[in-house]
């Protein structure tokens, strides 16, 4: 695999080990890099972990919503499958699974002695009550969604789940954090109640809103007795204010750092820095649902316009992957292959085709929000290229919570998003259907293309990972033929820590606080 970055000259060379990756049902490569230097000092015994996450939660903790994402990190609640670190389903809440007679029908086996932070024991009633209320909202996280997911309780140690037709990836889906089973006593009536009802190595004990989260030791926890008692969370939006917390020495660990930024914590200073090359893309979203991007020509011609090397290694000095598809090198079927330069000239003709130029001069919004650093810079960039041929972007960028109802109903114009392929399912199936679909529930491109979904299809019902990486592939090139949106840039994760031992950044953001992560002194 070539060396994914090339870093400017100046910046800290960061050495990049190959690792192998099996996501899902397939083989893929992640990309890690880091200071390289041990964890020293001695375990700090019942010690508190001081954390600057880099979201917040939108929706109080929505176990429906992204927020579940949040709940997983923080090391509260837990699902009946686990995507292990290879990608593949592993035992979570549930020992093993496997297809009934009836295809459509899975039975999953309880993991024994596991007890809610509430004191009350797993059960399958317990499942069934979390399962169903998720799978029965109004509008189903993207894992589950349309699948018809039913389950019910088999024997006194299992479950039954049933969708509408065979599902072949069920196990991967009840990986997704929003299938974490809660406390019966979470489900009065609303929303479930996150504090004190999950089943993982931290209790969530406190929240305040967008600001602040107290986690204690589950010292019940069936995976044994974590090495913390304590984790304190901030929730800092803002990457310059992560960065300064750290310096200042108010937290342990501080997620998604600016470029510029890991260059002061060094191994010499106290700190260790760890970045993976993630199934992250960042694209240019183009909505077809209006004018101007409704004419394919006006979306050809910012692909033209845009020098995606120049993003990924000028703009965002060398800390990303210039991306000539939506898939990249962390993952087997993502092209390694340079995107095409940028050809200003045929940009021009063909806004002038499409009936702009001097005399008609094409003004748009241009989107995008702030929690991951490289965002506003990449929208600056885009902005300046995209002067060159005669369009001027206007820049907006604000958090993306009040933003996204607007996007997913087709007002807005142009909006920079970063997006994890494998995070609601290790399979990026899901994603594929999600996103591009006409029945797509996370179109933001407003994009429908019968022939698209066409070539989604054998994905309901094909096992064989070769097979399901060829579907992958057309999709991709299918979606670059119509020139759905630009991907950009494909991402990395990063993380500094000082102080701490048994930190991991997970590439697929759903693991973070583990029983075996402590503070060192």
């Amino acid at each position: 695999m070539p060396r994914p970055t090339t870093p400017r000259p100046g910046l800290r060379a960061r050495v990049r080990p190959v690792v192998a990756l099996t996501v899902g049902l397939l083989v893929g490569l992640v990309t890690g890099c880091g200071s390289g230097a041990a964890p020293t000092g001695t375990p700090v015994p019942d010690g508190e972990l001081r954390l600057a996450a880099q979201f917040a939660p939108r929706s109080g903790y929505a176990m429906d919503t992204d927020d579940a994402f949040v709940v997983a990190q923080l090391g509260s609640a837990e699902a009946l499958v686990k995507a292990g670190p290879d990608g593949t389903a592993q035992p979570g809440l549930a020992t093993s699974w496997a297809p009934t007679a009836d295809p459509r029908t899975w039975r999953f086996e309880l993991r024994p002695g596991v007890t809610f932070h509430d004191g009350t024991p797993l059960t399958p009633a317990a499942v069934v009550t979390a399962l169903s209320w998720v799978a029965g909202v109004a509008a189903p996280p993207r894992a589950i969604k349309g699948i018809g997911l039913r389950v019910a309780e088999d024997g006194p140690a299992a479950v039954a789940i049933t969708t509408t037709t065979p599902d072949p990836i069920l196990p991967l889906r009840l990986s997704s954090v929003n299938t974490a089973i809660l406390a019966p006593s979470a489900y009065t009536g609303g929303p479930p109640a996150v504090l004190g009802t999950g089943t993982g190595p931290m209790k969530l004990v406190a929240a305040d809103g967008t600001q602040q989260a107290t986690l204690e030791r589950n010292d019940a926890y069936w995976g044994g007795r974590p090495q913390l008692a304590k984790v304190s969370v901030r929730y800092v939006t803002d990457p310059a204010a992560r960065a300064l917390a750290l310096r200042a020495g108010d937290v342990d660990v501080a997620q998604g750092l600016p470029e510029s930024a890991l260059l002061e914590f060094t191994p010499d200073s106290g700190y260790d820095d760890q970045t993976v090359a993630a199934p992250r893309t960042v694209s240019l979203m183009l909505n077809q649902a209006a004018a101007p991007f409704s004419d394919i020509r006006v979306r050809q011609a910012v692909a033209e316009a845009i020098d995606r090397t120049a993003l990924a290694e000028q703009a965002l000095a060398g800390s990303a992957v210039p991306a000539s598809e939506l898939y990249g090198p962390a993952v087997a079927w993502g092209s390694q292959d340079p995107p095409p330069a940028p050809d200003l000239q045929a940009a021009k003709d063909l806004l002038a085709q499409a009936g702009y130029g001097p005399d008609r001069p094409l003004t748009v919004r241009l989107q995008t929000y702030p929690n991951r650093p490289e965002l506003p810079t990449l929208a600056t960039a885009v902005q300046g290229m995209l002067r060159e041929v005669g369009v001027d972007a206007q820049i907006r960028i604000g958090e993306y919570g009040p933003q996204e109802p607007e996007l997913l109903a087709g007002r807005y114009d142009m909006f920079l998003l970063s997006r994890n392929y494998l995070t609601d399912v290790p399979d990026t199936g899901s994603t594929l259907v999600t996103d591009y679909s006409c029945a797509g529930s996370y179109n933001i491109n407003r994009y429908c293309s019968a022939e698209y979904d066409a070539l989604l299809a054998p994905l309901a019902t094909t096992t064989d990972p070769a097979q399901r990486q060829e579907v992958f592939r057309a999709a991709a090139a299918k979606l670059t033929a119509d020139a759905v949106g630009l991907p950009l840039v494909h991402s990395q994760e990063n993380a500094v820590t000082r102080g701490v031992s048994g930190y991991t950044v997970d590439p697929l953001a759903k693991s973070l606080i583990t029983p075996e992560l402590t503070r060192t002194g």
